[in-house]
């Protein structure tokens, strides 16, 4: 069963896609956050995946100040180049803001438990790394986050559980970027970071062109786990 939820802040409404369980009780919420493509039909289909696994899914349209219900295609040239067009336009503060905005609305939802986790991929990632260390949900996994590692400085305030995945031969987080992630969450006392050798950024997106099955699966039956401890 999928929804909308509209969230509204100070500085205007934007819309979620929702998933539920086709179940009707109480729930956990995960808030996905979307790569670079908007919230289209792959993060969708996660989204999907998760409410079948007994989560309340919340998907927040973080480009809706540039361009509301966005939804591209990597497959397309032209979907591309606008999505790299958007994200380097795009403020991290003001999306943060949002996905606390939406962690607050999530949190509202009938059937929802109370529990928030945040899970996102590519700017997602980053932008999962950055709530949580500037916001109140309960539990954070993030997919191989490009810039994480000029926000190390931030990792001081993450008290709640991180769970971080890299591609080993990311074009984008290069291993000594990798290692300085590693480094600075060696100290807390629940972040865990694994990476997967010869896997490229975007592995665990299915159907994308980097696409690692076995990679993938693992890096998602940890994230299941993950989740399944701190949000139950």
């Amino acid at each position: 069963m999928s929804e909308t939820l509209t969230v509204t802040t100070a500085e205007g409404s934007f819309d979620c896609y929702v998933a539920r369980p086709d179940v009707v009780g109480t729930y956990p919420v995960i808030v996905i956050i979307q790569e670079i493509f908007g919230v289209n039909a792959g993060i969708r289909s996660i989204a999907d995946n998760y409410a079948a696994k007994g989560y309340i899914a919340v998907a927040p349209d973080l480009f809706w100040r540039a361009e509301p219900h966005l939804a591209l295609s990597e497959a397309n040239e032209a979907d591309v180049a606008k999505a790299f067009s958007l994200y380097q336009g795009y403020d991290f503060d003001h999306g943060v803001r949002d996905i606390a905005a939406t962690i607050s609305a999530a949190r509202t939802l009938e059937g929802a438990s109370g529990k928030v986790g945040v899970t996102g991929y590519c700017l997602g990632g980053l932008m999962t790394y950055l709530s949580a260390a500037r916001t109140d949900a309960d539990a954070f996994a993030a997919y191989y986050g490009g810039g994480i590692d000029n926000y190390l400085s931030e990792a001081k305030h993450i008290g709640m559980p991180l769970l971080v995945h890299l591609a080993g031969d990311d074009e984008y987080i290069k291993p000594d970027a990798q290692q300085a992630i590693k480094t600075a969450l060696e100290g807390k006392a629940d972040a865990e970071v694994h990476i997967y050798p010869g896997c490229d950024h975007a592995f665990a997106r299915p159907g994308g062109g980097h696409y690692d099955h076995e990679a993938a699966t693992l890096a998602n039956s940890r994230t299941d786990e993950f989740f399944a401890r701190t949000l139950r």
